[in-house]
């Protein structure tokens, strides 16, 4: 399907502008073939590797289908990780900036209570792991009678958790009138199972995975001890000198390991794994994102679903067990047109699952042989030149797009019986200022938050300093 541009899809310019300040400029082959189904409210089945725009691919229908003046979710997205969720959440937010689209994420070991508040809200879509969406619904917290679009992202991955049980639980809480979209990379008997049992004959769309990976991707591989795999991985990194590198590791503490003595070796780098506190984990991923440090020493759990722009490195220090992790974690990089390149170590005890992977991916990765020590010597100066350069900050996608957004904080809120009406009706009615220059509003207690778009902001923020709402003046401050 030839689509070279959003516009070419029938969604509103509140889209189409986010799209453009986003960057998204040609549709990928997973989003020109997903969003005129989507839009449709087909059910669909699409097999499509991570990193092949699929986010996008179902957030763009579900943000021109969602009825803004409906105040309970409308749409609900089933992710594995809490990283993802995160993420998702946040590509609805600036997909349906222009539509004041409001989204909500929900995930294990996040304060139970601050997502109550939260989905009391006008809530358009809520995103979250199939643990902490159940605990909601069962407490009653969760709304679903409005529902009418249910996404299961990386499906395979959610099954292989041991998730099924919950996926099922939940979609039989759904109304049974609603489009069904299920992503996956593989298309296992497991996931099948839930296509036949709850969708309704859902349109099969398969982006090759395969042509995605060796568009873009060099493989190889190096074969070595055990005992020496550090000294292999410092003298690869010397050699290959990476903007921007994943190391991953079987094991959160393996990846501990290698993070403790790169450290010590004075590499700028972090990690992530299962066993940190969430914070920590969303913290080292947007700072990595953002290019405060080339390298992040990190489990699977960074191997699904999340978008990194220009990794131009995967290493597999420890090769992985499971094939199909092999395609998602070199998935990290040759994203969006890039080159990138994928280096495993095998140690010779493990060819079997070499020979897995190979079979998965259908070709054979090139071994070659280690850097002898007067090439890494050659390029150490160079290397530790590059290093001791100040990071140079990525821009994100979403900066471009919320720079002319500011956010207000006013202190008033549901106590003093204020609702999101009166501030729309105070502030459209200030000179200068439309009721579209007015983004998402969030209602606390005795707090709110008002996005103001289109550079208005600094207008609204001392207008509002003499202005009252509802016969009361509230204080009004810039939020961070």
């Amino acid at each position: 399907m030839d689509i070279r541009s959003f516009r070419e899809f029938i969604i509103s310019e509140d889209i189409v502008k986010a799209l453009n300040g986003l960057e998204y400029d040609v549709p990928t082959e997973v989003q020109a073939r997903v969003i005129p189904s989507a839009l449709e409210k087909n059910d669909l089945m699409v097999k499509a590797q991570t990193g092949s725009g699929k986010t996008a691919a179902y957030a763009i229908p579900i943000c021109e289908l969602i009825e803004w003046l409906e105040n309970k979710p409308q749409a609900l997205i089933l992710t594995p990780t809490r990283e993802l969720a995160v993420q998702v959440k946040e590509d609805f937010i600036n997909i349906g900036r222009f539509k004041r689209i409001k989204a909500a994420a929900i995930y294990g070991r996040h304060q139970f209570s601050l997502e109550k508040a939260e989905l009391k809200q006008k809530t358009h879509v809520v995103v979250g792991t199939p643990g902490r969406v159940m605990d909601h619904i069962e407490k009653g917290t969760l709304a679903l009678n409005k529902i009418t679009c249910l996404v299961i992202d990386e499906a395979d991955r959610m099954l292989d958790m041991g998730f099924t049980r919950q996926v099922e639980a939940i979609i039989k809480e759904l109304p049974k009138e609603r489009m069904t979209m299920l992503f996956s990379a593989t298309m296992s008997d497991e996931v099948k199972s839930i296509s036949s049992n709850y969708m309704r004959n859902p349109i099969c769309i398969d982006v090759s995975e395969a042509s995605i990976m060796t568009a873009d991707i060099e493989h190889f591989l190096y074969t070595t001890d055990e005992e020496d795999k550090f000294v292999l991985l410092t003298d690869v990194m010397i050699v290959e000198k990476p903007d921007s590198c994943i190391i991953f590791c079987s094991t959160k503490d393996r990846v501990d390991m290698v993070y403790d003595r790169l450290v010590a070796l004075g590499y700028p780098c972090n990690k992530m794994h299962g066993g940190m506190e969430q914070r920590d984990r969303l913290s080292a991923m947007l700072r990595f994102k953002r290019g405060e440090y080339r390298y992040l020493i990190a489990t699977d759990v960074a191997a699904r679903g999340i978008d990194i722009e220009n990794i131009s490195l995967v290493i597999n220090y420890d090769i992985p067990l499971d094939e199909e992790n092999y395609v998602h974690r070199t998935g990290r990089t040759g994203r969006a047109g890039q080159k990138g390149k994928a280096i495993s170590f095998v140690v010779p005890t493990q060819t079997r699952y070499l020979h897995d992977i190979e079979g998965l991916i259908g070709f054979k990765i090139q071994e070659i042989t280690r850097p002898v020590k007067e090439e890494v010597s050659i390029q150490k100066l160079s290397f530790n030149e590059k290093m001791n350069r100040a990071p140079q900050i990525k821009k994100m996608k979403s900066d471009q797009l919320n720079k002319e957004i500011m956010k207000l904080r006013f202190t008033g809120g549901k106590k003093k019986n204020l609702r999101a009406t009166n501030f729309v009706g105070v502030i459209s009615n200030l000179e200068g200022v439309k009721a579209e220059d007015i983004g998402i509003i969030t209602i606390q207690d005795t707090l709110t938050y008002i996005e103001i778009l289109n550079g208005k902001g600094p207008l609204v923020l001392e207008a509002m300093k003499n202005t009252m709402i509802c016969g009361k003046l509230l204080k009004v401050t810039k939020a961070e």
